[in-house]
C-alpha cells in the first residue's frame, strides 16, 4: 500500500464513521421526540442513547481523519 493509498483509505473510514455517527443522531432524536409525544419512556431513552453512541463514533471518525 503507498502512502497516497494508506491517507484515501484513511479518510474514507474516518468519513464514514462520521456518516453512521450523523445518521445516528438524526435517528435518535426522531425516537427520543416520538417518545415523547407518545409518553414512551423506553423509546426516548433509546433515542438519547442512539444520540450519544452518533456523537462517539462522529469523533472516532474525527480522530480518524486528523491522525497523521
Amino acid at each position: 500500500m503507498t502512502r497516497e493509498t494508506a491517507g484515501v483509505n484513511k479518510g474514507g473510514i474516518g468519513m464514514q464513521d462520521k456518516m453512521k455517527g450523523e445518521g445516528n443522531e438524526i435517528k435518535g432524536k426522531v425516537k427520543e421526540e416520538a417518545g415523547k409525544l407518545g409518553g414512551d419512556k423506553s423509546t426516548e431513552w433509546s433515542g438519547k442513547a442512539d444520540q450519544a453512541k452518533g456523537e462517539v463514533q462522529e469523533k472516532v471518525g474525527d480522530a480518524k481523519l486528523n491522525r497523521p
